[in-house]
Parts: C-alpha cells; structure tokens; sequence
C-alpha cells in the first residue's frame, strides 16, 4: 500500500478507521528524515495490511504540536485507536519490522486494562 499523506483533515478519520497505523513525522529539509524515507516506503510495501502515514510537520505544525513531537523523524504506532508507540529517530529497516512484528502482536485487551488502571489512579504497573 502506498503512503498516506496525514493532514488536520483526515489524520483522525485515518487512526479510526484502520486497525493500525504506523506515522512518520518528518520535514523536507531534515537529511535523516529523507535518509529514513525508503526504509519506511519499503516497510510499507511489505505490510500491506497496515496503513503507513506521513505528517509534513512544516505543513501539520498542530499535528506535531498535538503529539509533542520535539525531534523529527519521530515514529508513532496507532493500533485500534491507541498510541501505542513513539520514537525520535530514524530506524534501520530491521528494527522498523521489529518494532512493526511487536506492535502487531499485542494483546490489545491487555493493553486497554493496563490504561484504564492507570486512568483509575491505582497506582500498579
């Protein structure tokens, strides 16, 4: 599957709608985004079941802003709706499957205990 540009306008619509979703921020002027760029257009083309989205964050700035982004490339997994992970830096191909393989094999059941815990102050990790 090719990638997807994500906008203010359809980043939401995109999260919702896939069961994950895998983001690249990144800018034009930023070497180790373009050196990441392929690695990350590969991944996509070897994951077809997983949509694979870019946030321009010259162009997306509340986007960026939203997720806190403070160093590009940052790379964030959503699965079912949930960030489930966000990294600064460019990843070899290798560890971006590895972290992809990971991602894909959580229990998200689990996943939503462990937040409502933590949303319910418990306390217990």
């Amino acid at each position: 599957m090719a990638v997807v540009e994500l906008t203010q306008e359809n980043f939401e619509q995109i999260v919702r709608g896939n069961e994950m979703v895998v983001i690249d921020f990144w800018a034009p002027w930023c070497a180790p985004c373009r050196a990441f760029a392929p690695i990350f257009e590969a991944a996509a083309e070897k994951h077809p079941d997983v949509v694979f989205g870019k946030v321009n964050t010259d162009e997306e700035q509340e986007l960026a802003g939203a997720f806190q982004v403070r160093s590009i490339p940052t790379l964030t997994i959503f699965r079912q709706q949930i960030g489930i992970f966000s990294q600064a830096g460019s990843l070899p191909a290798s560890a971006l499957d590895q972290v992809i393989a990971q991602a894909q094999g959580l229990d998200m059941d689990q996943v939503r205990a462990e937040i409502a815990a933590q949303q319910a102050g418990d306390g217990q990790h």
